[in-house]
């Protein structure tokens, strides 16, 4: 009975840690801006470069929350905008690939790694399996 309360506790505190402080406020600000111009703006800006990989220009938004904030952020930030299947599948190789770059840098330079030469890769990594999904898909 321990066992499972302390399995209980920490699915808690994990739900907490992830769910509600990170992908509730993503998914929140990300529906607020919905119902203002910013969305379209940074669509209308991105949208050239988001074409390269097979998607609208409203997928910057959780691809730069992926990389720079967590994961989580990202995936909070792709559910209000409604993408299709294929958006969704290509959006979520990018993040696997790119995700917390800034966290993950700083593990990677203590680490003895040139911090510029990994997020590079990985971005470059990203941006062809977004590319290749894009055109298997």
């Amino acid at each position: 009975m321990h066992i499972l309360l302390r399995g209980i506790q920490r699915g808690l505190t994990v739900t907490w840690e992830l769910g509600i402080k990170v992908v509730l406020p993503a998914y929140i600000i990300v529906s607020l801006l919905n119902y203002t111009p910013v969305i379209k703006w940074i669509s209308n800006l991105l949208e050239p470069l988001m074409h390269i990989i097979g998607l609208p220009g409203e997928a910057a938004l959780p691809l730069v929350l992926g990389a720079l904030v967590s994961f989580y952020a990202g995936v909070g930030a792709l559910v209000p905008l409604g993408f299709d299947t294929k958006e969704l599948t290509i959006m979520a190789a990018f993040i696997l690939c790119a995700h917390d770059l800034p966290l993950e840098s700083l593990i990677g330079k203590k680490s003895g790694s040139r911090v510029s030469s990994l997020i590079m890769v990985r971005l470059l990594a990203a941006v062809g399996l977004a590319m290749f999904i894009n055109q298997i898909i």
